[in-house]
Formats: structure tokens, sequence, C-alpha cells
């Protein structure tokens, strides 16, 4: 079983006050000021981007969790930023690709292990179209970055659950 994700807040954000107390299931309450603090989950994106010869871009993780395993272009949001701003971001930091259009095709929950931290996200999945589908790279978290045919895809090599559940999800209703 894993430790619920409020027992590592122990102290209030809002004044400090050491006495920062489970209130319910979601959520933390401070008795000094009464801050209420709620854990909800970070938003992230993944991109299902589709070239003419029905081949899906992967990428090959270049760092943990599941380092080497295959993945999809993506990554959190960052604040002020929409999900297709989010994504086409994600998508230029570790392909150099240009997104001009990202179409919303459905959301999984998900847990992220990070720096050590259990983070639990929203993932929202895009269809991306972008300028040029001959002509990117891997960058910044992609070790790695190629074209497999449908037909090859194998969601069991993908690293992380959110990923597989969503590749399993676009290849029956998508594709």
């Amino acid at each position: 079983m894993t430790e619920h994700p409020l027992s590592q807040f122990r102290y209030c954000p809002k004044c400090g006050s050491h006495r920062f107390e489970i209130h319910n299931g979601k959520s933390k309450q401070c008795p000094d000021c009464g801050f209420v603090y709620y854990f909800n989950p970070s938003s992230a994106t993944v991109a299902f981007i589709v070239n003419d010869r029905n081949e899906l871009l992967v990428c090959r993780r270049a760092k943990d969790p599941a380092k080497g395993t295959l993945d999809l272009p993506g990554g959190f949001v960052d604040m002020y930023e929409t999900g297709e701003e989010g994504v086409a971001r994600e998508v230029l930091e570790e392909t150099g690709m240009t997104v001009t259009r990202a179409q919303y095709l459905f959301s999984l929950p998900n847990l992220y292990l990070y720096s050590g931290f259990m983070v639990h996200t929203l993932d929202m999945f895009f269809r991306c179209q972008v300028e040029d589908t001959l002509h990117f790279r891997a960058m910044d978290d992609a070790a790695d970055t190629f074209f497999v045919p449908f037909a090859k895809l194998r969601p069991e090599e993908f690293g992380l659950a959110s990923i597989r559940k969503g590749l399993e999800k676009f290849l029956k209703e998508c594709v």
C-alpha cells in the first residue's frame, strides 16, 4: 500500500504550524490559522502524432521513472498554460516539432514518481498535427524518437501505466 500523499505535508504552507492535520480523505487543515489544503492532481499532457504512413511517433525515455522504455511525447503543464499550449511546448522540447493543431481525445489518472515524490497526475491525451513529420530529433527527456507502424506497437513496451492504457484506448477507439 502506498503512503497517502498528504502524509508528506507536515507543516501548514500558510503559517508554518506543525499542527497540520488530516481534515478528510482529500485535505489537511491547520487548526492555528484555519487554512485547508486540498491535494489535487497535477495536469500533464500526452501527444499522439501520426504520419501519413499510419505510424505513431514514440520516444525512448532518457530519465527515470522507466528510463529506457518507450513513451509518447508529453509532460507537465506549466502554470498559466492550457492543455493545448502545454502539449505543443512539450512536443517542441522533446522532438523539435511544431504542433499546428492539438485535438483533445481523453484523460486518464496516473501516478508519477518525480524526485522521490509520488505525483498524482491527470494525463490529457491529444491527437497532434505537426508542421513536418520528417524533421525531428530526440531532445530534453527523450533519448530517441522514431515512428512505429500501428501494427508493431506493443503497449507492454511503454514504461508508464497511463501511457500503456492510453495507447490501448487510442488504438482501439481512435485509429
